[in-house]
């Protein structure tokens, strides 16, 4: 006999599904609080990168399986593939597959979530526009799989690789983003790296010259954070300054003007940068104090400051001093609050906003009423889908 503990008392017997249901509409069935960090996805699922077991769209967060112990996350890239690391050191991908870029040894699609070989101690994972994706390990090798036409993989070649190859034998990387058929790279000394497809001088070597290996990219040692997706690249030094470079046909450069660069120019003089996160045409970012900002491309509302109108340097979305964690795609953005609140804006077509329509907005609407979100990521390419972190939903 099942035995049940409802409101303190304990009941024995087989109970019926009407009895259950009742029990929880009166609020005495106990229901278990789901602890740890879940992962929720929404948005065009074409190739399966939302990692439901199916191609189905959704316009509203849809629980990935039921487990509890996601770390980090990337959501697909203009090919459609999606990564994620657990807390237990495992690398897991999803989605689309055709350059290898998933890392299972193959080019097949795969639309739940599959491991990358038995190895643990991976740390971080980024996929890129250009069916590649770089994973870095607790020990500080930097790992390269999928396509590699542009020399993506940093092999000194344009092979292409379905699983993990690592980039030479340094072990002191600490972070690396996928961009627009690159990699960019912050070791542990504080030093930048790039490499990769280069037309728009995107690596940031002062040249528009493809690389298939790393190249320094400047003398500084302070770097603290990179961030590149599109045909341009931003950093953040230690001391709060914001730099980029690259494309800039829409001001996305943040410069004030639309002139390209192949090195890092500084964005304005202010040293108080938190956070960047360059989308295809256009960038959003957070300030120290809390305050949220964005320039560039506009023509979707993807910037949030209620019009279509295209900017050059940044502009402050709203009057809120309580932004803590911000992504964006090609045409939309996302950021969450402090209070864990979620907040999308921009392009809408395939309900990536995650508000259970297809409306465009040009100003920050909240996703749902919860308030326990705690990580977002999505790619900055043609894809419009979403990865979220978040803690004791429901």
């Amino acid at each position: 006999m099942a035995t049940t503990v409802v409101s303190g008392v304990q009941y024995s017997g087989i109970w019926t599904m009407q009895q259950v249901n009742s029990a929880i509409a009166a609020g005495t069935w106990p229901v278990p609080t789901v602890t740890g960090p879940r992962l929720f996805s929404w948005g065009d699922n074409s190739q399966g990168a939302l990692g439901l077991g199916n191609r189905t769209n959704y316009s509203s967060p849809k629980q990935v399986g039921s487990l509890t112990d996601w770390l980090q996350i990337c959501a697909g890239g203009y090919g459609n593939t999606s990564a994620g690391v657990k807390t237990d050191g495992t690398l897991w991908t999803w989605g689309s597959n055709a350059g290898g870029q998933l890392g299972l040894g193959n080019t097949t699609n795969y639309s739940s979530p599959k491991q990358v070989g038995a190895l643990t101690g991976w740390t971080q994972v980024s996929t890129g526009r250009f069916s590649n994706t770089a994973a870095v390990k607790s020990n500080g090798t930097l790992w390269l799989m999928g396509a590699g036409s542009y020399g993506q993989l940093g092999q000194g070649n344009t092979t292409s690789y379905s699983s993990p190859k690592q980039v030479g034998a340094l072990t002191n990387w600490a972070t690396a983003v996928c961009a627009n058929g690159g990699v960019r790279a912050l070791k542990t000394d504080g030093t930048i790296w790039g490499w990769g497809y280069n037309p728009a001088g995107q690596v940031g070597d002062g040249t528009s010259i493809t690389r298939s290996s790393p190249v320094q990219i400047g003398s500084l040692t302070t770097w603290a954070q990179i961030n590149g997706v599109g045909n341009f690249t931003m950093a953040i030094t230690t001391s709060g300054a914001l730099y980029a470079w690259g494309s800039n046909e829409y001001g996305q450069l943040g410069t004030g003007n639309t002139t390209y660069r192949s090195s890092p120019v500084q964005v304005g003089s202010l040293t108080n940068w938190a956070y960047v996160a360059p989308q295809m045409y256009s960038a959003i970012a957070l300030k120290t104090d809390g305050t949220l900002w964005s320039w560039g491309l506009n023509n979707q509302g993807q910037l949030g400051l209620g019009n279509t109108t295209n900017y050059s340097s940044p502009k402050q979305i709203g009057s809120l001093t309580t932004w803590l964690k911000i992504a964006g795609t090609y045409r939309n953005s996302y950021a969450i609050t402090t209070s864990g609140a979620l907040y999308a804006w921009g392009y809408n077509d395939n309900g990536e906003l995650g508000l259970g329509n297809r409306t465009n907005y040009s100003s920050p609407k909240q996703v749902g009423s919860l308030t326990t979100w705690t990580t977002l990521s999505t790619f900055s390419g043609n894809a419009q889908n979403i990865l979220a972190i978040g803690v004791n939903t429901v």
